[in-house]
């Protein structure tokens, strides 16, 4: 009788052992890898919390328009990204909280939990890719210059650009002063700190050229009389514009990209920047 109950226990003991997962069929986590928002918090999106908490915060500079603008007397935002987060905002069930950030601090303010995205005509680049996802594209877009009228046919090229005695400006912290520093190299380089005022300093002739995205300058030639912009329809580079999200939220970046796809095709993102632009 006790060999049988013995057998019989060994028995279920080797049936316990064959039916538990192997290490060697549980993958592990790759070394190095950001966790997923469900691996951090199952069931955490943003997708949900943002309803939940009826709040969608927003990073943005206040400091490029047409997409995104500060008024330093009301505190109001305004611009084609405003817009297009307030219409985010509602489909959510939610409204925009703007949190001011830098272009130096933008995705790591984003990274740190201090706003669900980040807005105002940000570029695409593959280092901040590295640390947060991007939406689908909202437009294409490019590095040009922004000159005096008098002078649109003196800085046409980038050789013309960076000659000695050219005075070149760039605002800090973005993609304008990373482009600037890799092709200025003769020419006098100097950074203005206050990108909304940045343009007065060509008019009055504190410096010749400054290099942004072509909508900026188109926007700045716009408003400027003084100031064109140097063949916007053909940049130095090619860059792409997309609204900055957290790394690992899978489900608010798959909403988002739909609500983008929607929005830049019903016309809704179009009729906004026309208000801007033209």
């Amino acid at each position: 009788m006790k060999r049988a109950a013995t057998l019989s226990a060994l028995a279920g003991l080797l049936t316990l052992t064959a039916a538990a997962p192997s290490p060697a069929t549980t993958p592990a986590p790759t070394p190095g890898s950001a966790p997923t928002a469900a691996a951090r918090h199952p069931g955490a999106t943003l997708l949900d919390a943002v309803p939940r908490r009826g709040v969608l915060r927003v990073c943005t500079t206040g400091d490029y328009r047409p997409f995104t603008y500060r008024d330093s007397k009301t505190g109001k935002y305004s611009g084609v990204d405003i817009q297009m987060a307030r219409d985010l905002a509602k489909s959510l069930d939610a409204k925009p909280r703007y949190v001011a950030t830098t272009w130096a601090r933008l995705v790591g303010d984003l990274a740190a939990g201090r706003c669900d995205i980040g807005m105002g005509g940000v570029s695409l680049t593959l280092a901040r890719a590295r640390a947060a996802y991007f939406s689908e594209p909202t437009r294409t877009d490019g590095k040009t210059p922004i000159v005096r009228c008098a002078d649109k046919d003196k800085y046409r090229t980038l050789e013309e650009i960076d000659r000695p005695g050219t005075k070149v400006v760039v605002n800090p912290g973005g993609t304008n002063e990373e482009f600037a520093r890799a092709h200025i190299k003769r020419a006098t380089l100097t950074v203005h700190p206050d990108n909304t005022t940045i343009f007065d300093e060509i008019i009055a002739g504190r410096a010749d050229v400054m290099m942004t995205d072509a909508s900026e300058t188109r926007y700045q030639a716009k408003i400027h009389p003084e100031l064109c912009s140097v063949h916007p329809d053909k940049p130095f580079t090619f860059s792409e514009k997309a609204y900055v999200l957290p790394r690992g939220d899978e489900e608010f970046k798959a909403y988002v990209d739909q609500w983008v796809h929607l929005a830049t095709h019903d016309g809704t993102y179009r009729k906004y920047e026309d208000a801007w632009m033209k």
